[in-house]
């Protein structure tokens, strides 16, 4: 399957504007948005694939997603940015950070919480994806991209 290597961008970036290690929003590293631009297609895929990987593994497992078509137009009637040809728990995840305030009901989306998650808000269970997010997105880079060019990271703060 081919990903189109669009920018993965929903305009919550961190990295620019915070000096996160991890965009709170697409979840790239900040010298890959930094150098988005620069990156062929096939660079471009693997930070999308990436990214995707994180994003399904952690929201696999506290949803089930069982309306596609209505998780697709609920993010098109609310101009939500999102990537047709990644997973639609990416999908997902960006419903959750744009608009996460915004749902009272995830059934009209195509998805509920699994029942583990069920008793959690969507605020709250939102906020303990993202913790988790962010873990496992430094985890990964502290493993396989120990060389990477870094901005402010919790990860440094923590160990100096």
């Amino acid at each position: 399957m081919t990903v189109k290597s669009r920018t993965p961008c929903i305009g919550i970036c961190s990295t620019t504007s915070l000096g996160d290690t991890v965009c709170r929003g697409c979840k790239r590293y900040a010298f890959e948005v930094i150098q988005w631009n620069s990156y062929d297609d096939a660079a471009k895929v693997a930070v999308l694939k990436r990214a995707e990987k994180l994003i399904v593994q952690i929201l696999e497992n506290k949803f089930r997603i069982f309306s596609v078509p209505s998780l697709k137009l609920g993010l098109e009637q609310r101009s939500i940015p999102f990537n047709e040809t990644l997973s639609p728990y990416c999908w997902l995840h960006n419903l959750l950070k744009k608009n996460h305030g915004k749902i009272d009901d995830l059934k009209h989306y195509g998805v509920y919480a699994l029942p583990e998650y069920a008793n959690l808000g969507i605020e709250e269970l939102s906020e303990l994806i993202e913790e988790e997010l962010i873990l496992l997105c430094e985890a990964h880079l502290d493993r396989y991209l120990a060389d990477a060019p870094r901005m402010g990271s919790r990860l440094k703060a923590k160990s100096g």
